[in-house]
């Protein structure tokens, strides 16, 4: 065993394979649920890929809170400051309760007029659907909220394996949920918004009860400890608000692709929407590396290793090469039998395969320079460079090149991918300048 180094390869498998199995759990369902709606039909399928892209921007902001937490949380638990680690750990609970229902209140009050806006005038089917699945997703805000919270906080404790579990038996439930409200109760896009509801408040009160345990090194163990203590408030959104920002500047880039393919019609919006199932599934294992990197980079730094950090940053760019690479091409490789069973219709299976088959190419070249690099700054606090680079080349490479590719030069959806791929070759020239330059390791929480 690796005694040199803080965290050996096995503390690092025991450590990611559970955030890897997650993340990839997590996407799987995804494509079950997305499976299962698409046999009601392609509105259906459209109306729920559209609200989803609404949805994401919602748990990008949710995730930034947690990430806030988990840096905060992972270096105090490595400068062995457990009591400072449980009140931050409340705090972070706390914040994230709050924002979702400030959301929850806001996207009720405007819920039609947000899908009006962000897409314009689509089929009506389409809007019925995306209008009902909305509705149920709005509820379930402060389910991921919570949820996102309490697994930051157990992995900000190396303990990854317990939200996995927790994850599985939520997404376990979230298919037998769908196929009872679709294929039994004949719900169609209203059951499968109410089995994801669900799903989604079980892992919420399940995370929050396993973590009021006193016994846990990180804890929650009083209602009391939820008062707001505004110091600590403006720590965890000192870390949490630039992440929340490059987040939700991602999904809003998403979302005003997304108009510009809306325009293409049911078949190019359905081959989007699988396509964009696809990578998220063979981008997990990557961002598992890249999130249990974060607890590894925290507590490297709270325990006043510096140079354990930047050694951790440059093994995990090379793990991220290998399980991006093996993602993409086992992904690819289920992508036919996938669509064959979701009942696409033929022109949209065949531009979805198209689309996946460039994917598979460039993504293991492009993105762990792109990522892994950025979620080593964040965890260090240099949290505005990687917010100020990944808004800059969302904006200007992606969002900008596949508007004018779609609705200029008339490439179609391809058009998405190609202005992601440039986004991916920017962001990983200037992430590894930065670190290679190591300004970034000086930003310590």
């Amino acid at each position: 065993m690796d005694t040199k180094h803080l965290f050996s390869n096995r503390k690092l498998f025991l450590l990611l394979i559970p955030i890897i199995a997650e993340q990839f759990l997590n996407s799987l369902m995804g494509m079950a649920d997305s499976m299962m709606v698409s046999n009601v039909g392609a509105a259906a399928l459209s109306g729920v890929s559209l609200v989803d892209s609404i949805n994401n921007l919602v748990v990008q902001a949710f995730a930034a809170m947690a990430t806030g937490g988990v840096i905060i949380c992972s270096t105090y638990f490595g400068q062995k400051e457990m009591k400072r680690a449980n009140e931050a750990a409340a705090q972070v609970v706390l914040v994230s309760g709050a924002l979702s229902a400030i959301i929850v209140v806001v996207c009720l009050i405007f819920r039609g007029s947000l899908l009006s806006l962000i897409f314009g005038r689509i089929e009506a089917d389409v809007m019925k659907a995306a209008s009902t699945y909305f509705l149920l997703s709005i509820l379930s805000y402060p389910g991921i909220a919570l949820s996102a919270a309490g697994g930051a906080i157990f992995r900000a404790q190396s303990n990854t394996k317990l939200p996995m579990n927790v994850a599985i038996v939520s997404n376990i439930l979230n298919v037998a949920g769908n196929a009872l409200f679709i294929f039994g109760f004949h719900m169609g896009v209203l059951g499968a918004a109410l089995a994801t509801l669900l799903s989604r408040l079980f892992s919420a009160a399940v995370l929050l009860t396993l973590l009021s345990n006193k016994e846990r090194e990180i804890s929650i163990s009083s209602i009391r400890s939820l008062k707001p203590d505004f110091g600590k408030i403006k720590r965890i959104l000192a870390m949490g608000i630039p992440n929340g920002i490059e987040n939700s500047m991602f999904q809003f880039g998403k979302l005003a692709i997304q108009s510009s393919v809306s325009i293409l019609g049911t078949t190019a919006i359905a081959a989007q929407a699988m396509t964009n199932i696809f990578e998220n599934v063979n981008g997990v294992a990557g961002c598992g590396v890249g999130i249990g990197l974060m607890t590894v980079v925290g507590q490297c730094l709270g325990a006043g290793r510096k140079d354990e950090a930047v050694y951790y940053v440059k093994k995990m760019i090379g793990w991220g090469y290998i399980v991006v690479l093996a993602s993409c091409l086992f992904t690819y490789g289920i992508s036919r039998p996938v669509v064959a069973l979701a009942g696409m219709e033929k022109e949209s299976a065949a531009l979805c395969i198209y689309m996946l088959g460039w994917i598979t190419i460039v993504k293991p070249l492009l993105w762990s320079p792109s990522f892994i690099i950025a979620y080593g700054m964040r965890a260090a606090g240099d949290v505005k460079f990687s917010m100020l680079v990944a808004t800059l080349t969302m904006w200007l490479c992606r969002v900008s090149l596949a508007t004018y590719l779609i609705r200029v030069a008339g490439l179609g959806p391809m058009g998405v991918w190609i202005g992601m791929f440039s986004d991916w070759g920017m962001r990983g020239i200037i992430f590894s300048i930065r670190f290679l330059k190591g300004k970034w390791i000086h930003k310590v929480v």
